[in-house]
């Protein structure tokens, strides 16, 4: 049965492990794809982390399996350290060296952040090229955006109490004393993040469970960053596994092995 607990679009799956929450994450972009399908590209936006690995061993075959081309697809990156793309604290690095280099020629455009600049003028270029493939939109509206979220309730890089959380007119926005290294960021703004059509949440590990529980069941009158996640017309998931979700109480979807 679907959680109905919070918001009525959420949705909280459970899964035993990594290794089965993988293919469902996957089926789901593609789900995301054909519905975005009709003349305009599919935008996705991804953050780093866990997820990475998981989108690289899952993503390629589901992609394969489905004969699908990624070539009408839009990746843009939900957050960005302020480093050069071979360092291991890149996120797009890390999608370039593990993801790319396996879904089908031609591949998907990507968007980044350049880490040569200032973080003010790196947010600042980061949000034109935004614009410039959302044109029209005041607020880019993402068909699908993947979010990890800290132990501390972090998401993106947006740290619990930061003036960031605060941000209405800025699309991205440059942080420059993250609580976690590196300091220098680029991050998309609570406006982006709630104007996507679906959100969906990856938590893996016991050390995720307190904050969810905080997360997905608390009513906190200063909420945590990713609990500020709400999107307002779209539709948001949480994938979990079980050792992530063992202290919920609320209803979830919960998935065996196959």
């Amino acid at each position: 049965m679907a959680a109905t607990t919070g918001p009525a679009s959420r949705r909280v799956s459970v899964f035993p492990s990594p290794q089965e929450l993988g293919p469902a994450l996957a089926q789901l972009v593609l789900e995301r794809a054909a519905a975005a399908a009709g003349g305009r590209h599919f935008s996705l936006g991804l953050s780093g982390g866990s997820l990475v690995e998981i989108l690289a061993r899952d993503l390629p075959p589901a992609v394969a399996s489905a004969a699908v081309s990624p070539a009408g697809w839009l990746l843009a990156f939900c957050d960005e350290r302020l480093v050069p793309p071979e360092h291991p604290d890149s996120t797009a690095g890390a999608y370039k060296a593990q993801l790319l280099p396996r879904l089908p020629v031609p591949g998907p455009r990507v968007l980044t952040a350049p880490p040569g600049l200032p973080p003010a003028a790196a947010a600042a270029e980061y949000a034109a090229q935004l614009r410039q493939v959302f044109p029209g939109e005041d607020v880019p509206v993402f068909d699908l955006l993947l979010l990890g979220v800290g132990p501390d309730g972090h998401t993106g890089s947006l740290f619990p109490g930061h003036p960031l959380l605060q941000e209405k007119e800025k699309i991205v926005a440059a942080i420059t004393d993250s609580p976690k290294p590196p300091p220098e960021r680029v991050t998309l703004t609570l406006p982006v993040l709630n104007a996507a059509r679906m959100v969906a949440f990856v938590a893996t590990g016991e050390s995720k469970a307190a904050v969810l529980k905080r997360i997905l069941e608390g009513d906190e009158e200063n909420p945590l960053p990713a609990a500020r996640v709400q999107p307002r017309s779209g539709q948001l998931r949480w994938f979990l596994d079980e050792s992530a979700a063992k202290e919920l109480t609320i209803p979830v979807e919960k998935h065996s092995i196959l």
